[in-house]
């Protein structure tokens, strides 16, 4: 049996002006209903999906704040510094980069740079990247399966609350699932190329998709790398030409990839390491080794800066001992766990079941068929990087499940379209059925992990499922009859628990480096946060999660004159332990010091102050608009700066202070942050900001 798939011509007939599309219609009626072949339904739907997912997206888009403080920090330092964007620093003072590549950050420096910094200039890149992923997943769809189809993928993915979330969000996967989305459209169109001019032809499409893939190298590095194999095996079997040329095609799409890539790691290696910042991550200053070591390698199997999620997590911080990742236990079912299940698995059941009947319908279609590549791409996709997430050994955060949304969405939506045109048949019926059904029963065990929330719609969506099945079972000449009223009533239901997560996302802010969908804001481990793992919410030794209070001031016996007229007030000595009273730790101390950000608003120095790890650097900086030098970088274990290039700026007067009460994570007693930590309190005079212990740098100890 071949496939039946969605062809223009075909199309045509359902236009009321028998598939003219446009002959005596105005040109607003073209624009609004599109071309010759396309029914009067598909352009009014797919605009309505895109408005629908703006507002999604962009609405009250700014309920939380800075998001990811690290990476808004960066976009920050972008906004001000070219330098500082090229190669995405951390600061603006360029001492050091985030770990990550920095195609994210260019798109968010260049929208501070236009639109002015500020929170809304940072998170809607992201949002707009969203809408554009859902409209381009839908194109790529419907080029094999119909306008119906295509729809419906958008839908699902641009639903998924992982979705919403990280489109609402400032860290790099926004970027990354656009990139990775249009290297689908770009290989779906050459394996329907038959055009001899070059960008026309297969091997034109398919060099663009590995330049798209290339360019999400420089977004997170080798996760772009993952739908390779899906893309590479769909071209190879259901391309037009001969084995040969489908053979050149794919030689030259690699060297794409590595030339949209490699270019910027060259461009690193060869520019002076002395001109530009520490690449942040890596343990020689390279991209190349941040790629192979913490964000390659590291992940898969651990180490290399990555705390282990099969158990104790190697050298945590202080009551952290025994964390089992962000994501719980590595494993077959650790997609549909407590930590993952909610972002990603409402209707992975039906991905997985869809498309193996798909592929068994489409076993005698011809090499070239459309639907049978399509399952091969969307499903090497799904199953490769499902795998990849369920057993790395490294950090993995929920979020990371983004990437698997287009996937899902394109094999339920191609699997329903596939089955739906075959439903004469009872075990095509069945397959429907059974997929209806997963999907409402997993959505009701999904709900009832938050039992306290819309309690009633589990069992809607289960009992509507069931209805559902029972009815495309049936396979009455009336259930056939109202298809329309039936296919309606399944997305309802099928997308209604997903779609309430979703909403419930948009609705509630979320921070830190490890963001969760869901009905509650979530904060976790990284700048602004805390860890969590296996899904619960996590509280930090001795206190809660969320950013820093201001915790129990104390009295100032001092003051540090830092203009004609500012006085800040401050008190002789401290701790270095943090806020007195915040009960939370170092690391936490000078997040929401409104007296010590208004010390560094009155600093001219090329580094306001220094402090190890982002943890509140990142704050600081934003809110006072000054460049703040987060030693040894994320983590505070990069050995960047050493302590002799440190005293080099101090000495020069551009770094003006020294913040006490960084914390260095998975570091050693001997890093650099230690030492220059150490330098710092045995030679320069400790004063308190708004209870934070704050060093400064032009007023050394005298004999």
């Amino acid at each position: 049996m071949t496939s039946t798939v969605w062809r223009p011509e075909v199309a045509a007939a359902d236009r009321p002006d028998g598939g003219e599309g446009g002959r005596g219609e105005t040109r607003f009626a073209r624009l609004v209903f599109g071309p010759v072949g396309q029914p009067r339904w598909a352009r009014p739907g797919l605009l309505g999906l895109l408005a629908v997912t703006a507002v999604l997206y962009v609405w009250d888009l700014t309920n939380s704040g800075w998001a990811n403080e690290y990476y808004s920090a960066a976009a920050q330092a972008g906004s001000r510094s070219w330098k500082a964007l090229l190669f995405g620093s951390f600061d603006a003072g360029n001492a050091i980069t985030v770990d990550k590549p920095p195609a994210a950050l260019w798109v968010m420096g260049l929208s501070g740079k236009l639109l002015g910094f500020s929170q809304w200039s940072v998170l809607l890149p992201q949002a707009l990247m969203g809408v554009a992923s859902v409209g381009l997943l839908a194109a790529t769809v419907r080029r094999s399966s119909g306008p119906g189809a295509g729809l419906l993928a958008g839908a699902i993915a641009g639903l998924t609350p992982v979705a919403v979330l990280v489109f609402r969000f400032d860290n790099p996967d926004a970027l990354l699932v656009l990139l990775l989305v249009a290297a689908a459209y770009c290989t779906v169109r050459a394996i329907q190329a038959t055009g001899d001019r070059v960008w026309s032809a297969p091997t034109g499409w398919l060099m663009l998709a590995g330049a798209a893939v290339g360019f999400g190298f420089l977004t997170k590095m080798m996760q772009a790398f993952l739908i390779l194999p899906g893309l590479g095996l769909a071209f190879l079997i259901a391309a037009n030409g001969p084995l040969r040329q489908r053979i050149r095609a794919l030689i030259l799409a690699c060297v794409a990839v590595m030339a949209s890539a490699g270019w910027y790691i060259a461009l690193v290696d060869w520019w002076p390491a002395d001109s530009r910042p520490f690449i942040g991550g890596s343990t020689d200053n390279s991209l190349w080794q941040l790629a192979v070591g913490y964000n390659g390698l590291g992940r898969i199997f651990g180490g290399s800066g990555n705390m282990g999620s099969h158990g104790p997590g190697g050298d945590l911080p202080e009551g952290m001992s025994g964390f089992a990742g962000f994501s719980g236990s590595s494993g077959i079912t650790r997609l549909f766990n407590s930590a993952m299940g909610g972002e990603i698995s409402w209707l992975l059941p039906a991905a997985l079941i869809g498309p193996a009947a798909g592929l068994w319908l489409t076993r005698r279609a011809p090499r070239t068929d459309r639907t049978r590549a399509a399952f091969v791409l969307w499903g090497g996709w799904l199953l490769i990087t499902g795998a990849t997430f369920s057993f790395m050994g490294g950090i993995v955060h929920p979020y990371y499940t983004v990437a698997l949304a287009p996937a899902i969405g394109a094999l339920v939506a191609v699997s329903v379209r596939e089955l739906w045109s075959r439903a004469a048949h009872p075990a095509a019926r069945l397959t429907l059925a059974v997929m209806a059904a997963g999907t409402g029963a997993w959505s009701f065990v999904l709900l009832n992990r938050t039992p306290d929330w819309l309690p009633w719609l589990r069992w809607t969506v289960l009992a509507g499922s069931i209805l559902v099945a029972l009815a495309v079972v049936a396979g009455t000449r009336e259930s056939r009859r109202y298809a329309a009223v039936l296919a309606l009533a399944g997305a309802l239901f099928g997308l209604g628990g997903a779609s309430a997560w979703a909403v419930s996302t948009a609705a509630h802010p979320h921070s830190g480096g490890n963001p969760l969908s869901g009905p509650a804001a979530s904060q976790s481990f990284g700048p602004g946060g805390a860890p969590g793992g296996d899904g619960e919410r996590f509280t930090p030794p001795g206190g809660t999660s969320g950013a820093a209070p201001e915790g129990d001031r104390a009295a100032p016996s001092g003051e540090i004159t830092t203009g004609p007229t500012d006085v800040i007030p401050v008190q002789q000595g401290g701790t270095g332990d943090g806020a007195p009273g915040d009960g939370r730790g170092p690391m936490f101390a000078s997040a929401n010091n409104t007296e010590l950000v208004a010390l560094l608003e009155h600093t001219d120095a090329r580094w306001a102050a220094a402090t190890i790890g982002a943890g509140s650097a990142a704050s600081l900086a934003l809110n006072s608009g000054k460049s703040v030098m987060a030693i040894g970088g994320f983590t505070g274990s990069d050995d960047s700066p050493t302590l002799a290039r440190f005293q080099t700026y101090v000495s020069a007067g551009q770094v003006r202070y020294f913040i006490d009460g960084g914390m260095v994570m998975g570091g050693n007693a001997d890093s650099s942050g230690s030492q220059i930590s150490d330098w710092v309190k045995s030679h320069f005079t400790a004063l308190t900001v708004g209870g934070s212990t704050v060093y400064d740098l032009s007023r050394p100890v005298t004999a």
